[in-house]
């Protein structure tokens, strides 16, 4: 009896040991599957751990950072555009229609601009310059920009002109030597109309104010006008 009791508990014990092995080995598994992803077990490798790696090789997630694409401008960037595309838009506006016509730009951008000159309202100029502002982000900027710069130029060197016309005319009525210096340096002038311009001038300077018409002045003005060289 004992020896039958005995290769009964044996042959029980080999069972119970067969039955844990695959039991604890599942219990096992799903520990080490668990593990939290980008973990680095010992033993395991992911380039980053190899030896000799460095920061920024393939391995590394922040080396191309570059690459996700560009930077977007940043809101003082647009801002600035938005007020140059204003400004350039109201010089447009400023312009002589005739040469605004001459201008290459879309229909829709040609009618804002037209409306911009006729608005008159604090608002409605604000309004008009952001939507001529919107428009021009669209446009070929670059020629109408040069237009832009000749016309500010040219109307530079008109306005110099006239400052040096006047300041030559009030010369030549209050000096005499003036008169000697001018028909030095441009001979082939009418000297003789020239001192009878200047004598209408003096004798209207010496009028008062309410008699004095202006024309012997603007006779003077229109006469040596083409020799003022800017």
């Amino acid at each position: 009896m004992c020896a039958r009791r005995s290769k009964a508990l044996d042959a029980a014990a080999a069972l119970t040991a067969l039955g844990r092995g695959p039991d604890q080995s599942e219990r096992r598994q799903p520990r080490q599957a668990m593990a939290a992803p980008g973990r680095v077990h010992l033993g395991q490798h992911d380039g980053r751990h190899r030896p000799g790696w460095q920061a920024g090789e393939p391995g590394d997630d922040g080396g191309h950072e570059g690459d996700r694409g560009e930077e977007r401008p940043s809101k003082t960037a647009l801002k600035k555009t938005a007020h140059d595309m204003q400004t350039l838009g109201d010089a447009l506006a400023a312009m002589a229609p005739e040469r605004l016509a001459a201008l290459p730009m879309d229909e829709i951008l040609r009618d804002a601009i037209a409306e911009l000159r006729r608005t008159r309202s604090h608002e409605g100029l604000r309004r008009q310059r952001q939507y001529v502002g919107k428009l021009m982000r669209h446009a070929d900027i670059e020629p109408l920009a040069q237009a832009v710069a000749q016309a500010q130029l040219g109307s530079a060197q008109q306005t110099l002109a006239l400052h040096q016309t006047e300041a030559l005319r009030l010369a030549l009525v209050g000096d005499d030597a003036a008169l000697t210096r001018f028909m030095a340096e441009h001979p082939d002038c009418d000297a003789q109309q020239l001192r009878s311009l200047i004598r209408a001038a003096r004798k209207e300077a010496a009028l008062p104010p309410e008699q004095r018409h202006g024309r012997a002045w603007r006779d003077l003005f229109q006469f040596i006008k083409p020799y003022v060289v800017t």
